[in-house]
């Protein structure tokens, strides 16, 4: 490769690039210039970046250890990772100002592993919605259709890497905030289970009961090195040594299946999977769906009213003019809900892994859709839209990933078979908490038997 061939630079994963750096073959600072190129050549027409660090980049260049395993990998921050001296702006116009000061383990591990920021990616206030559309940036485009979303919370990061900005890009995951944008983008979103990542973010109940963290990717040796590397736990063995029982379930939180696309989409999936040995069974959930919908819906409601709260306390009168009207909405359903609406939505979540406990007996895996539909046309769901008519479209589209996140389990979004219209379409796989290298070992199997590296979305 021609040191000066930044444009193919740019489109190599992670693994090549810091190889290249490794081997001498391209200066330390050639990937990061690469990245900062192809963010000012795309970024206009995404608006994926909302921050770019050049000058951090470059410095952090001159100075890497080439040594360091992903040394001069460029990557994208979300928006809501506080990191020292970077803006810490959540999606909303009452963190405009706001700056990062706290540098939390996840972030650590990624500049001694060699990773270099060179930007901040676009989400939606707060992360408590499923789109990209925040009024503080305005819209994020989708890569394969710049009309339609990116899908949220980690709107940017899923475009960002699918369009070859970054190879790498962190997601959060509280109800799907990384798989969703990883299905509508068409690349790799690894949820891990809950307590598996080191910690990047302050101490928060929602955020540790829900929340996970991770790196986007389109490889899956991308995938498998960032899951490993960021966690609490030791690396296991990638291996399938046996077929697995998997099981196929349809049926969101709703009760619903999605569109007619997603389901030929999920029933391609699982016919290679069969193809490859695996013994598949269509099985629904043996869950009362309907209260766990319920306890998600109590759980987002408390979460965005304390975080309506706390900008009301901070900054008075004029929070309701920079708060979006879905964060003040969703606060506000807090009225109806009452302590032992929330104890009873716990005691769901609670049951969980009892309700399922003889299915982990029968079945390895699940296999289930990311979404109702492929990306949903831009404004369909935007935060300004009227609340009640948004509430539907919303949890309609988005009530495939929650149950990971309320029980704890990992999530694979893996971009196996496309949807309507030849866009992106996630085939969603997961198991109970603990299994995340058995989804690592099955992921890295289907790429290698049905590979999609050489899809790109038209705008890369």
């Amino acid at each position: 490769m021609m040191v000066t061939d930044l444009k193919a630079l740019s489109l190599l994963d992670a693994h090549d690039q810091a190889a290249l750096v490794a081997k001498g073959e391209v200066p330390p600072h050639a990937p990061v210039q690469a990245a900062l190129e192809r963010i000012a050549a795309l970024n206009p027409t995404l608006n994926a970046v909302s921050h770019i660090a050049a000058d951090h980049a470059l410095t952090q260049a001159a100075r890497i250890d080439r040594s360091a395993p992903m040394a001069g990998v460029p990557y994208l921050l979300k928006a809501s990772m506080e990191y020292p001296g970077f803006p810490w702006v959540s999606g909303s116009r009452a963190c405009r100002d706001r700056v990062g000061r706290n540098r939390y383990p996840f972030a650590a591990a990624m500049d001694a592993a060699g990773l270099i920021p060179v930007g901040m990616s676009t989400m939606p206030e707060f992360g408590l919605i499923g789109s990209g559309e925040a009024l503080v940036y305005g819209p994020t485009r989708n890569p394969w259709d710049p009309t339609r979303g990116a899908g949220g919370s980690s709107s940017g990061a899923g475009a960002a890497v699918a369009a070859g900005l970054v190879p790498f890009a962190t997601g959060s995951d509280g109800g799907g905030s990384i798989r969703i944008p990883a299905s509508h983008c068409g690349i790799i979103g690894f949820k891990p289970s809950r307590n598996w990542n080191l910690r990047a973010r302050a101490v928060s109940l929602i955020d540790d009961l829900l929340a996970s963290d991770g790196l986007y990717g389109r490889s899956m040796r991308d995938t498998v090195w960032a899951a490993q590397t960021l966690r609490t736990q030791k690396p296991g063995t990638l291996v399938l040594d046996r077929p697995l029982r998997i099981a196929v379930s349809l049926s969101g939180l709703d009760g619903q299946l999605p569109e007619p696309d997603i389901v030929a989409m999920i029933g391609k999936s699982a016919k290679l999977c069969a193809d490859l040995g695996h013994k598949v069974e269509n099985k629904e959930l043996p869950l009362d769906m309907a209260a766990l919908n319920r306890a998600f819906d109590i759980l987002w409601s408390y979460g965005a009213g304390e975080v309506a709260d706390i900008f009301q306390a901070k900054l008075g009168p004029v929070a309701g003019d920079l708060l979006e009207p879905w964060t003040l909405r969703l606060a506000e359903r807090r009225q109806d809900i009452t302590p032992h609406d929330l104890a009873n939505a716990l005691s769901a979540i609670g049951r969980i892994d009892l309700h399922l406990a003889r299915f982990w007996e029968e079945f390895d895996v699940v296999l289930s859709p990311v979404a109702g539909s492929t990306a949903p046309k831009l404004g369909v769901l935007a935060p300004d839209r009227e609340f009640d008519g948004l509430w539907d479209d919303h949890f309609r589209h988005v009530n495939h990933t929650q149950l990971q996140n309320m029980a704890g389990y990992p999530g694979l979004s893996l971009p196996l078979f496309e949807g309507a219209e030849g866009l992106p379409a996630g085939a969603m796989f997961w198991t109970g908490h603990g299994g995340d290298d058995l989804l690592l070992a099955l992921g890295t199997s289907l790429e290698a038997a049905h590979p999609w590296a050489h899809r790109r979305p038209p705008v890369a």
